[in-house]
């Protein structure tokens, strides 16, 4: 097959979805021809290849972070992504085009399904149809939830990573359609020799706490310095992953609380830095307000970790209490930090739940996302030949 990925954010630009549509498309690459079309920013080349995979990257209006975009970044995505598939000789010559993201990608995604009669995939993350967080998510305005509604009718397939995703296509947009449910996958971490706490200047014996993600306003960070706070843990360590706008806020309120030498801010860093965090810790935390799936937490269990999270999101699809960890009510504090409390005074129960999510991570790595993604190609492709006189149009 031949392969047109659209997506607004693609490594190093962005968060989780971008990490596992780039995982996805460089499995894919192995078997299939396999292109990218995303944002250009900073002093990213305009061209390149990653593990197989074509990437095309054009530009957008300010974008200074890796980590997070911004709301001209990601409206003038759509027009120059446009500009640039336009430009392609083959453009016509795809056999699918996969959009990821029905905001911001979406739009850019339709129109070129339509102008050039290839079938579209739509894959929707969770965020893009609904963040708590965010005054600006589609699910609170008619004037975003009417785009997202016609690409979410006309796409050829529409995929979820989720079943708190799935719902919302139909709780919230009024779609009432097949939505295939493709949990998302991660790749297999490397080996590397085990880190030492020392290079982060963390005690051999101390508890080390960990977390992973932007720092932005729905990961709700500081809420885990008030949480080691509660649980009076002499003995813990944070190490947060990750950087964002909150991240003097994480630090203010770390030195408030006299602890500013146990939470260790480790801003954006390499995978293989985020690995070394992962391997030296004895929990995986996280305030989420809403995932919609949760990589990070696929990413901990593939290292033994227990988790604590909030029962907000797709994570709850492979999460369960006393099984992975805890998974409690949404801003329950005084649970959460019971949970903290219960792993910290329980070794064992640590190593149960060590134990279990290392099985279970098994069913959750890239390769068998990607084996899901192409029979939906498959399929769409196949259908799209058997009706080839059903050309699209613009609407």
């Amino acid at each position: 097959m031949k392969i047109l990925f659209c997506n607004y954010e693609y490594p190093p630009l962005g968060g989780g979805g971008g990490v596992v549509m780039a995982a996805l498309a460089r499995s894919l690459a192995t078997r299939h021809n396999v292109t990218v079309i995303t944002s250009r920013a900073l002093d990213l080349a305009p061209e390149s290849m990653d593990g197989g995979v074509r990437v095309l990257r054009t530009p957008v209006l300010m974008r200074h972070e890796l980590a997070v975009a911004t709301m001209p970044s990601m409206l003038s995505f759509v027009p120059s992504a446009l500009w640039r598939a336009m430009r392609l000789p083959d453009m016509a010559s795809f056999d699918v085009i996969n959009t990821h993201f029905a905001i911001p990608s979406g739009p850019a995604g339709h129109l070129l399904s339509r102008w050039y009669g290839v079938p579209n995939v739509l894959s929707v993350h969770g965020g893009d149809l609904y963040d708590p967080s965010k005054a600006m998510s589609p699910h609170r305005h008619a004037w975003l939830r009417a785009p997202i509604r016609q690409m979410l009718r006309k796409a050829d397939a529409v995929v979820g990573q989720s079943r708190n995703t799935v719902n919302h296509v139909s709780s919230i947009y009024g779609v009432k359609r097949d939505v295939e449910l493709v949990p998302l996958g991660i790749e297999r971490p490397p080996r590397f020799p085990p880190a030492s706490r020392s290079q982060f200047g963390i005690p051999e014996d101390a508890l080390v706490l960990v977390t992973v993600g932007r720092l932005v306003p729905r990961k709700s960070t500081p809420q885990l310095v008030e949480v080691l706070s509660r649980a009076k843990l002499a003995n813990a360590h944070l190490l947060v992953v990750g950087s964002g706008p909150d991240e003097a806020a994480i630090r203010q309120l770390a030195g408030e609380q006299g602890f500013g030498d146990r939470v260790h801010l480790l801003g954006q860093v390499t995978d293989e830095q985020k690995y070394a965090a992962l391997s030296l810790a004895d929990v995986f935390v996280s305030a989420s307000q809403h995932e919609g799936f949760g990589l990070v937490f696929l990413e901990a269990m593939a290292f033994g970790l227990p988790v604590i999270c909030y029962d907000e999101g797709g994570q709850t699809d492979f999460l369960a209490s006393g099984e992975t960890g805890f998974v409690v009510k949404l801003n329950d504090t005084d649970a959460f930090t019971r949970a903290l409390r219960e792993l910290a005074d329980t070794p064992a129960l640590r190593d149960r739940c060590a134990a279990h999510n290392r099985d279970k991570v098994e069913r959750y790595f890239i390769d068998r996302c990607a084996e899901q993604y192409e029979k939906t190609f498959e399929s769409v492709i196949l259908a799209a030949r058997r009706n080839p006189a059903l050309k699209r149009d613009a609407g």
